[in-house]
Formats: C-alpha cells, sequence, structure tokens
C-alpha cells in the first residue's frame, strides 16, 4: 500500500476539503468530509507511525509533558497548505490523534453563509457575545470572521485566549495579542484576568468551561470591554441554563441580573448537508436582547423569550426553525434535512404550510 508520512496525510486531506484527520492505531487513516467519516485506501497505522507522527508536529515545549500527559491541544502550520488543531488522547492505552483543518483565510461572514446582520456584533463597544454550537459546527471560524470584520474597520486592541490558537490575524487597523493556554498563560482565568492589564478593547476567550471563567467574562465585560466567547449548546435558551447552571442556587438570581446587563447577543449554530448532498451550510439562531427579553430573563421565564422570538423575525433575531425554513425556500437544503434538524417539527411544518404569514407584525407588536 500506499506510503505516507503525517505532512503528506494532512495534505491530501486539505486538498480532499476535508475537516478532520481521525488516526487510530491499528486502522487505516480518516477523514471527516461533507460531515461524514471516510476511511482512506492506505496502509493501516502503526505503533511506530503514530510515535514517529506525534514526534514530527508536537511542539518542543510538549515533547516532555506529552509522556505524562493522557490528552493534549496543540497547533500546528505546513505553509502554504493549512493550519491544524492537534489532539493526542489514549484509546485502550494507545495514542490515537484528532486533526482539525483551519483554512489559512479567515471566511466572511457571506462565505460562511451567515445572515447580514451578524455585522450588528461588530458594533459594540462593551458586553458579551456568545457564539455556541456542537464541536464541529464552526464556531471558531464565526468568530475569526467577527473579529476579521472588526480588525478591518476598527482601531482596536484584540486580545485572543485559546486552547489551542486557531486563526492566525495578521493586524490590519486592529492590533491583535494572541495568547495560548498552557503556553503563553495558565488557564482561561489567568488569561482573562491579566488581559485586563494589557489594555484590551476586545477580548476572545476560547471557550467557558467554569464558573470562574464565567465571573472573569461578566467582569471583563462589566468594566467596558467586548468579550466574545464559546459554549457548547444547542441555543440560546440552553446557553442560558448553562450559564447558570455554573453557579450555586444561592447565586442564581444576582447572576441573572447581571449577565441581563452585559449580554449583547448569540449565535448558535449547525452544519447541515446541502440539497445536493456535496457540502453543507449553515443554519443559525440569532439572539439579541430586547427590555421584554431581559426582563423574562431576570424573571427566570426562559421558554417565554423562545415562544416570543418563534413568532417572527424582529430586529434581525430568528429561530432555528426560521432559519431552517429560509434554507429550504431557498433551495439550500431539502425538506427532509430540515425536519430532521428541527428540534419542532411541527412548528417547522406550519411555516412550510404558510401557517405564519403576516405574523411578523404581530411579532413586532408584541414586544
Amino acid at each position: 500500500m500506499e506510503e505516507y508520512t503525517i505532512n503528506s496525510l494532512l495534505q491530501k486531506a486539505s486538498e480532499l476539503g476535508a475537516s478532520d484527520v481521525h488516526l487510530h492505531v491499528g486502522e487505516v487513516p480518516a477523514f471527516r468530509i461533507n460531515g461524514n467519516i471516510m476511511k482512506s485506501k492506505l496502509s493501516p497505522i502503526t505503533d511506530a507511525y503514530m510515535e514517529e507522527a506525534i514526534s514530527t508536529i508536537i511542539p518542543d515545549v510538549l515533547k516532555e509533558k506529552i509522556k505524562n500527559l493522557q490528552d493534549a491541544d496543540f497547533p500546528y502550520e505546513i505553509k502554504g497548505i493549512s493550519r491544524f488543531r492537534v489532539n493526542v488522547a489514549r484509546a485502550f492505552g494507545r495514542p490515537s490523534m484528532t486533526i482539525r483543518l483551519i483554512p489559512a483565510e479567515i471566511p466572511t461572514f457571506a462565505k460562511l453563509g451567515l445572515p447580514s446582520n451578524v455585522e450588528n456584533f461588530t458594533k459594540f463597544e462593551n458586553g458579551i457575545v456568545l457564539v455556541t454550537g456542537v464541536t464541529g459546527s464552526g464556531k471558531s471560524t464565526t468568530i475569526a470572521s467577527i473579529l476579521d470584520y472588526i480588525n478591518q474597520t476598527k482601531r482596536k486592541h484584540i486580545i485572543t485566549i485559546e486552547d489551542p490558537i486557531e486563526y492566525i490575524y495578521t493586524s490590519q487597523k486592529s492590533i491583535f495579542t494572541q495568547r495560548q493556554v498552557g503556553v503563553d498563560t495558565k488557564d482561561f482565568v489567568d488569561g482573562l484576568k491579566y488581559a485586563l492589564r494589557q489594555d484590551p478593547d476586545i477580548i476572545l476567550v476560547g471557550e467557558i468551561r467554569d464558573m470562574e471563567t464565567v465571573r472573569n467574562a461578566l467582569h471583563a465585560a462589566e468594566t467596558g470591554h467586548l468579550v466574545f466567547s464559546t459554549l457548547h449548546t444547542f441555543n440560546a435558551i440552553q446557553t442560558f441554563h448553562r450559564i447558570l447552571g455554573f453557579f450555586p442556587p444561592s447565586e442564581r438570581e444576582a447572576v441573572r441580573h447581571q449577565l441581563a446587563e452585559v449580554y449583547r447577543g448569540s449565535i448558535s449554530q449547525r452544519l447541515l448537508p446541502n440539497a445536493e448532498n456535496n457540502g453543507r451550510v449553515c443554519a443559525v439562531e440569532i439572539l439579541q436582547p430586547t427590555s421584554t427579553i431581559k426582563d423574562f430573563f431576570i424573571k427566570d421565564e426562559l421558554e417565554e423569550i423562545y415562544k416570543l422570538v418563534s413568532k417572527g423575525s424582529y430586529n434581525g433575531m430568528i429561530t432555528f426553525n426560521n432559519s431552517l425554513y429560509n434554507l429550504f425556500k431557498e433551495g439550500k437544503i431539502t425538506q427532509e434535512t430540515a425536519l430532521e434538524y428541527s428540534d419542532d417539527t411541527n412548528e417547522l411544518k406550519n411555516l412550510i404550510r404558510g401557517a405564519y404569514t403576516g405574523s411578523e407584525s404581530f411579532y413586532r407588536n408584541s414586544l
């Protein structure tokens, strides 16, 4: 069978348009293409190959640590090909790798298929904006697109705290300070704390994972900074539940008031197969708080928020079902795909049947 090095394998993955590469000892390399796992016809990976591959791409700073670590994340780059986010793990005591391909160029909102009103999130001077979705839904790329738009249009100091660093920004009107957890700073909590002493306008926190990260992100937003971060949640309502769930019950009311003051909105997204089944498109839920929505949040009446937004589009807000309906109406996805990815198929069927004709004016009047 064909011989291959880790670099030639990653180059092949780039040529195939893969989003991820999966490497396990005893199995052939596999690629994720258009959301599906495709096994290659290459020879199975041996222990010796895996050891050599890890040694080739792992940063020097981790070469000794990896002997005692069960998991490690780090970036890798092949000039002129792509950047990669690498995870080294163990399965049945043997090392495995999952490698995410990161495009060399940061795509625009239009290229990502995001609604034009995503640009609204670049206009805030302070507060917190959350981009949510499952692993592989394109959260990092959406944030990169937002930050790059700001980079082209505003004079800001943008600090990113990532694990690991994914997109590399070239300073244009703005300047960037990019810090990697475990290399440039201890963790997200420390990175956020010290970022406030580095004269930032905008801070990207790669992921919110715990209560202390939430506390520091809220503090940064309250002190006049614009904070972007991600969460592994499906929608805005689940995002609120997750954030509040980090805190003990005795603190949640205070956190609701605090978050209501600084929350500037969220983008929740999912990637789904296009109508031709040869690529993927992005369905998004966008929530930007109005006074009514803030009031529901403070009162802990989160389900009322969805009921309000689902009546129709208002102020650029959109539910997943509205997004799925629009993609179907534009011929970008099939009806079967729209229904498969919907959280409320009955509601979506009604949308498709035209049951909500004229609801926009009702929705607008209800706020």
